[in-house]
């Protein structure tokens, strides 16, 4: 697959429902965004770790991940537009399982 084609991966709960669609060119950069969404801890060593599962679309791949995210300072150059606090986010690949039912 070419490195510059954005793929769609979809946030899959407990029950097998899918809500939200996150994109990026590697499976990382979905679960960075989706990371960003959990709740922020005050700090990176504060913040929970929460396991989701992001299903590539078009695939039966599911990508296991842990996330955890944080408030933090924006950048001393940051633009007008962002507020001074943002919400950093890390994750860990877990790793992935392949779908029957699809």
């Amino acid at each position: 697959m070419a490195s510059d084609v954005h793929r769609n991966f979809v946030l899959r709960d407990e029950n097998g429902e899918e809500t939200s669609v996150y994109s990026g060119k590697i499976p990382r950069q979905a679960a960075l965004k989706a990371a960003r969404r959990l709740d922020p801890a005050e700090s990176e060593s504060q913040a929970s770790r929460t396991q989701f599962r992001l299903r590539e679309k078009g695939t039966e791949k599911l990508h296991i991940c842990e996330g955890w995210a944080w408030r933090d300072e924006a950048p001393p150059d940051k633009p007008d537009w962002m507020p001074e606090t943002i919400t950093e986010a890390n994750v860990s690949k877990e790793g992935v399982e392949h779908l029957d039912e699809l």
